[in-house]
């Protein structure tokens, strides 16, 4: 049951918690667009604690109950707004995703936003939709965890 979920500012050993959940085998063929090596974790902590000092994004990371669960990112790229989540595989199918997105839209407001799931990852395209995210396309890419091509869907929430 979904209990107490607050969202606060990523710190450098929080990324330690998020390396640890993106190994997790069935989570990374999900998210599909992950590291060559997931494993590489001085190559993960190197980019990621680089974003947490840059000033285009906002990390900010997902307790429930005093447990570090997941993270929510804005950045930027080619000139677009985009959002990224990832929850720690034990805590999937209780809302938090959804809860967190939600709270983490009405700190961070610049519009629009994007946001990419692949094609079958049906738990984050749900996410996106419950928090207003409308598909407006697919676009290919190659997915490091899947090590082939594939679809993905492009979501966009404007206000």
């Amino acid at each position: 049951k979904m209990t107490d979920i607050k969202l606060r500012p990523s710190v450098v050993a929080d990324i330690n918690n998020f390396f640890e959940y993106q190994l997790d085998t069935e989570a990374n063929y999900l998210a599909a667009f992950t590291a060559k090596d997931p494993t590489d974790k001085t190559a993960y902590l190197e980019k990621y604690t680089k974003l947490l000092y840059n000033p285009t994004v906002n990390m900010q990371t997902i307790v429930v109950d005093s447990n570090v669960v997941g993270t929510v990112t804005k950045f930027e790229i080619n000139d677009k707004t985009e959002v990224a989540f990832w929850i720690d595989k034990p805590f999937w199918g209780q809302g938090i995703a959804t809860k967190a997105l939600k709270m983490f839209l009405d700190i961070e407001t610049k519009r629009p936003i994007f946001g990419h799931a692949a094609f079958d990852n049906f738990g984050s395209q749900k996410v996106l939709e419950q928090c207003g995210f409308v598909k407006i396309g697919t676009e290919k890419g190659f997915a490091n965890a899947r090590q082939a091509e594939i679809e993905e869907f492009v979501y966009k929430l404007d206000k």
